[in-house]
C-alpha cells in the first residue's frame, strides 16, 4: 500500500509573492532531512526568460535538486519517493505548453485527458508536492479566444487540483490566505 502523501495548491496573480511562499513551505516540509526538489516547466523561449529564470535559480541557492520539465510532468512525478519534498512551477506555465504542443489539435478534450493523467499522478505520488498556479480567473475576461481558452482552461485545471489537494493558500500581495487545510 502506498503512502499518501501531502499535496499543496499555491495560488496567486502575478508577482503576488506565491512562489516565495512556495518554497518558503517546501524548506519547512524538509527540514526532517527529506531532499527538496524544484521542477521548472518555464520554457526559455527569449532572452528576457532565460534571464528571469537564471534569477530565480541564483535566487534558490545549491539546497535545490532541479529539474526542467516543460510538457512530461506526470512522468516525471513518479520518479520521487517518501523522501521528496518537490515544488512544481508552475501548473499554469505547464498548461500553456501543452495548448503549444498541441497546437491544431488542442480541444478541451485532449488538455482535460493531459490535466487528469496529471492529476492522478499527483493523487499516486508518494513524494510531498508543492504545486504553484496562477490565478488567472479573477480579472477582466480576456479579448481574444486563444487567451480566453487558456483561462477557461486554467480554471477548471485548478479546480481539479483544489478539489484533491490537501492544503490550498491564496497568495495576493505577499499574504498568504488558507483557503482549505493548513500549509505550516
Amino acid at each position: 500500500m502506498t503512502m499518501q502523501a501531502t499535496l499543496s495548491l499555491i495560488l496567486g496573480g502575478a508577482r503576488s509573492g506565491k512562489s516565495r511562499f512556495a518554497e518558503q513551505l517546501a524548506k519547512e516540509k524538509a527540514a526532517q532531512n527529506n531532499k527538496l526538489h524544484y521542477v521548472a516547466t518555464a520554457t526559455p523561449f527569449d532572452d528576457e526568460m532565460r534571464m528571469r529564470i537564471k534569477h530565480h535559480q541564483l535566487q534558490r541557492g545549491d539546497d535545490w535538486a532541479e529539474h526542467e520539465c516543460a510538457l512530461e510532468l506526470a512522468n516525471l512525478l513518479t520518479q520521487f519517493t517518501a523522501n521528496d519534498v518537490v515544488l512544481i512551477e508552475c501548473l499554469t506555465l505547464w498548461l500553456n505548453n501543452v495548448i503549444f504542443s498541441l497546437g491544431e489539435t488542442c480541444s478541451n478534450e485532449a488538455l482535460e485527458a493531459r490535466i487528469a493523467e496529471l492529476v492522478q499522478a499527483a493523487k499516486d505520488s508518494q513524494a510531498r508536492l508543492i504545486f504553484v498556479s496562477n490565478e488567472v480567473g479573477m480579472g477582466v475576461v480576456p479579448l481574444g479566444e486563444v487567451s480566453r481558452y487558456f483561462v477557461d482552461n486554467a480554471g477548471r485545471m485548478n479546480q481539479k487540483f483544489a478539489a484533491i489537494a490537501d492544503e490550498v493558500t491564496l497568495v495576493a500581495a505577499g499574504l498568504p490566505l488558507q483557503l482549505k487545510g493548513s500549509a505550516g
